[in-house]
């Protein structure tokens, strides 16, 4: 499984140009916000949901600024209802708790059955936050960097509009 230290050594062994901020847990965007850190508008709000059926899975990488309409983004991806998936699911398909939710939880996605959708707006952003599968730390890398993991990991990866 990869973990907090495994997403450090990793990003450490590729040379990885990367900032990490270790604090209190965190569960929300408000909770981020009231820690105070320095670029919290680079913040990515990280969504693990799923499909009527529970067939697709899908993690939605968006600014933390921003709210997800749940129905039109089921509508857009043409997938119909969207909603959470369960604590149960995150630990089967990404082997993630809740709060840490991560885009580099697809390291535990070994068949690459999660869907990825990243906001466009971050392209126009120089970095972006997330968790290193932990909710206790916050590494900010490059926007293009942590695409091209996702890509070279496997996983469907699609930039999108969120409203």
């Amino acid at each position: 499984m990869f973990g907090k230290e495994e997403i450090r050594a990793f990003l450490t062994e590729r040379k990885i140009e990367f900032d990490w901020v270790e604090h209190p847990a965190v569960y929300t965007i408000e909770e981020i916000e009231a820690l105070g850190l320095e670029n919290t508008d680079e913040i990515a709000k990280n969504l693990f949901l799923r499909d009527q059926k529970g067939k697709r899975h899908f993690l939605m990488v968006i600014r933390g600024d921003k709210k997800a309409d749940l129905k039109s983004l089921g509508e857009k991806l043409g997938v119909g209802k969207l909603s959470f998936a369960s604590e149960e699911r995150l630990e089967k398909y990404m082997g993630l708790k809740k709060g840490a939710v991560s885009p580099f939880g697809i390291f535990n996605d070994t068949g690459c059955k999660v869907e990825v959708f990243f906001d466009r707006d971050f392209l126009a952003m120089e970095k972006v936050g997330v968790h290193p599968n932990d909710n206790t730390a916050s590494v900010y890398l490059k926007t293009e960097v942590l695409l091209e993991i996702i890509r070279e990991h496997g996983n469907s990866l699609e930039i999108i509009s969120f409203v």
